[in-house]
């Protein structure tokens, strides 16, 4: 299994953001299967082109997401995290909501801003 990634320096977003989001899809996706073993952050680093610097940035924020574990000189493994991003996504809708209802919002324009939300980020 090949890890397939592409970092495009004229993007305006940033390498280690590109990185993660590819990353985050294939394994989300099953393309990375789980225990699949990812390159070192060094190795990756000089394959990419990229400072190890901003790999490890990469693989710190998919650590945090649950998307990869580092389990110490065995290496950096795709996680068994099974619906993690849908929990955490329910959890941030969640405290959105509420926080629109503090604020005295009506459902239908809690939903609108949500809506313009995510049409502003997946407007790619």
């Amino acid at each position: 299994m090949t890890l397939k990634i592409t970092v495009d320096p004229d993007s305006g977003i940033a390498p280690y953001e590109q990185l993660r989001t590819q990353i985050s899809e294939q394994a989300r996706s099953g393309v990375l299967p789980v225990g699949h073993r990812l390159p070192t952050v060094r190795g990756f680093a000089g394959e990419l082109g990229l400072a190890a610097n901003t790999v490890a940035k990469a693989y710190r924020a998919l650590e945090a997401d649950g998307v990869i574990e580092t389990r110490g000189r065995n290496g950096t493994f795709v996680a068994a995290a099974g619906d993690t991003a849908d929990r955490n996504a329910a959890a941030a809708a969640r405290a959105y909501a509420e926080q629109a209802r503090r604020l005295g919002l009506s459902r239908a324009r809690t939903l609108e801003l949500a809506q313009d939300a995510v049409r502003a980020v997946f407007a790619d």
